[in-house]
């Protein structure tokens, strides 16, 4: 094989490796990893931006499965601090209440 020819073909068929699969890529959840972050729970959403950072590397080193494998987990983690975090509002804003109800 000689620079600048392009690879043989892939003798079991599909893509050959190293290269980014045909396709688009799958959505990699950054708007919502980085706004549950900032609106519900650190610890959760900070996951979440890490998996989403994964999404589009493994994508283009030709890991179709790892890609989609980081979007899932980007996702879950990132609904899973946006249920946190409307759970502990929710639990602060009951809490309040009750507090000031037993004060009059």
């Amino acid at each position: 094989m000689s620079y600048g020819q392009p690879p043989p073909p892939n003798p079991y068929g599909g893509q050959p490796y190293g290269g980014p699969p045909a396709g688009p890529p799958p959505s990699n959840n950054l708007v919502w990893a980085i706004l549950s972050t900032l609106l519900c729970c650190l610890p959760l959403g900070v996951v979440s931006i890490v998996f989403a950072a994964q999404v589009n590397g493994k994508w283009q080193s030709g890991d179709q499965a790892g890609a989609h494998d980081a979007a899932n987990k980007a996702k879950n983690f990132a609904i899973a601090s946006a249920v946190v975090g409307l759970v502990v509002i929710l639990g602060y804003i009951i809490l309040v209440v009750a507090v000031g109800v037993g004060t009059t």
